[in-house]
């Protein structure tokens, strides 16, 4: 047995899949290459970090329609909005994660 065969992620089915692709297709865009440090600079001014998904979701950052679709989700659903969206915070490229170390920042 590999070592990377021992940490295979489980994946949860999906109860609600027409609003977690509604989630899914409004955050993805944020994260686009022309679209994440416009994403990045709102965030830093509304003065939270960009780890902080239910709080960037109460100030509107995400989008209304974000934030209907997600509060529609079950728990598991939802569980698996934030992975998404932590997941794309985590791709976003070191030179703007630099730029944004606030935002960035654990503290």
């Amino acid at each position: 047995m590999k070592a990377s065969d021992m940490f295979l992620q489980t994946v949860l089915p999906l109860k609600d899949e027409a609003h977690f692709a509604a989630v899914k297709a409004s955050l993805e865009p944020l994260f686009a290459s022309g679209n994440v440090a416009g994403y990045l600079k709102r965030v830093k001014r509304s003065k939270l970090r960009v780890r902080d998904f239910e709080g960037l979701l109460e100030r509107g950052l995400l989008g209304a329609a974000t934030a209907e679709a997600y509060r529609i989700l079950g728990d598991s659903d939802r569980g698996q909005a934030r992975e998404l969206y932590l997941s794309l915070v985590e791709k976003v490229a070191p030179e703007l994660r630099t730029r944004f170390l606030k935002v960035y920042a654990y503290y």
